[in-house]
């Protein structure tokens, strides 16, 4: 095969047969083809599209180029997706949650994005804790715990990171038909049973905007099924903050918060009953998604799922008493400034992307790959929207670095919370896509 015939029928959107495909990521991953190749091919498919056969064989073909796992376990393996927002650490509840209900979940998750917190990052706030384990560790710490959440290894879908890397200086990263086969590259090659996707929207988004979302939810779940891999998703609301808080070690506070009892209601935890009552049910571990999602509050009321969750930790070097002396074990800030209303009104609105923004202005993300993050800065008690509030009435704490860090920030988030007349409140789970 030639990579400028095949090049000539993606931009000519003439369509792509399997052989074409598999060959065409090899090429990218084992660098068949140049950077500028890799950018052409890219480029084309972000002004012309693929078919939906097409991208279900772009998928598969990318993962096929590394690792795809098999497992041998007494129950199914599940995994969860989220599109990305702010103060969403929903993975860190279902992963222990489902393995309590007797499913298994080697999930793959990934780092900080712009403003949007990752899942690694925020499991690395607890001491000790490494999400860098070898395949051999991860499946034994599947086998005993019945969760792990991970970075992706080198040999998972390499014809991805060389294709993201090259979309990232291109400007192709927006491309629904990338954006589909990258994510689902790296999940199939778990090894999955059954997949569930959290289609986020709203400020604190990836995709503000709800059709966009809708688009890329309906693209995600069409390509995944399309692939063999039973998957539904929901499209949930990120207007505000999914959890009161936002920034790494805080929200691992309020992960333990929900996991131990202290927290039982909630836009968390009903996000996070919600998409994991779904797994359960795609599993056959429940008659439908609501008695799923009823199970799920069970594991997590009678403990089981902070149990999983805590035998997790250890095994990926995190305290062994964790999950007892949660509050002891987390980093926290030396500064905190409580920021209180300046009038009395309703939460109206968050701008939830300048919110986020504020995190990693404290040190709380990446504005380079290589940055180090603080753990321990970022915002908790955050007001939700449609709260009434009194002039003087705390709206969230900052938690900084330094006295100048939190007076700065405090700028950034009176400029992202609007208070005035309540407006009415978008529903917390939109819609349901399978």
């Amino acid at each position: 095969m030639h990579a400028r015939v095949i090049l000539e029928k993606v931009r000519d959107r003439a369509p792509l047969d399997v052989e074409e495909l598999r060959w065409l990521a090899r090429s990218i991953a084992d660098g068949g083809l140049t950077d500028a190749q890799v950018g052409a091919f890219a480029m084309a498919v972000r002004l012309n599209g693929l078919s939906t056969e097409a991208r279900v064989g772009l998928t598969l073909a990318m993962r096929d180029t590394g690792n795809v796992m098999r497992w041998d376990l007494p129950g199914p393996v599940v995994d969860k997706h989220s599109t990305g927002g702010i103060g969403d650490c929903a993975s860190l509840i279902i992963a222990p949650a489902l393995a309590a209900c007797g499913v298994f979940v080697p999930m793959i998750s990934g780092r900080g994005l712009g403003h949007t917190g990752g899942t690694l990052d925020k499991l690395e706030a607890i001491p000790g804790l490494s999400t860098r384990v070898d395949e051999v560790r991860m499946r034994s710490i599947v086998a005993e715990a019945g969760a792990a959440i991970v970075a992706a290894g080198g040999g998972i879908a390499p014809a991805d990171a060389r294709l993201y890397a090259v979309r990232d200086v291109t400007g192709t990263v927006e491309s629904i038909d990338l954006i589909v086969s990258s994510i689902l590259s790296k999940k199939l090659a778990g090894g999955i049973d059954a997949l569930i996707l959290d289609i986020k929207w709203g400020s604190g988004a990836f995709m503000e905007d709800y059709d966009a979302a809708a688009e890329l939810g309906r693209a995600l779940v069409e390509t995944a099924n399309g692939a063999g891999c039973a998957t539904r998703g929901l499209i949930t609301d990120m207007n505000q903050p999914l959890a009161p808080s936002a920034g790494n070690s805080l929200e691992m506070i309020s992960v333990m918060e929900t996991l131990t009892g202290r927290r039982t209601d909630g836009r968390l935890l009903e996000v996070s009953a919600a998409l994991a009552g779904e797994l359960l049910e795609m599993a056959g571990q429940a008659e439908n998604p609501l008695a799923g999602a009823d199970r799920i509050r069970e594991a997590i009321a009678g403990g089981r799922a902070a149990e999983r969750f805590g035998a997790m930790v250890r095994m990926m070097g995190g305290p062994s008493d964790f999950v007892e002396r949660w509050m002891d074990r987390l980093p926290a800030a030396p500064v905190i400034l409580d920021v209180f209303a300046a009038e009395s009104g309703s939460v109206a609105a968050f701008d939830g992307r300048d919110l986020g923004n504020a995190v990693v202005g404290l040190g709380g993300g990446r504005l380079r790959e290589n940055d180090r993050i603080d753990p321990s800065v970022g915002f908790s008690d955050i007001a939700a929207l449609g709260d009434e509030v009194s002039e003087g009435d705390l709206l969230l704490r900052i938690h900084a670095g330094s006295v100048e860090e939190a007076r700065w920030a405090e700028e950034a988030v009176r400029g992202a919370i609007s208070i005035g007349s309540p407006g009415p409140s978008p529903d917390t789970i939109r819609a349901r896509l399978n």
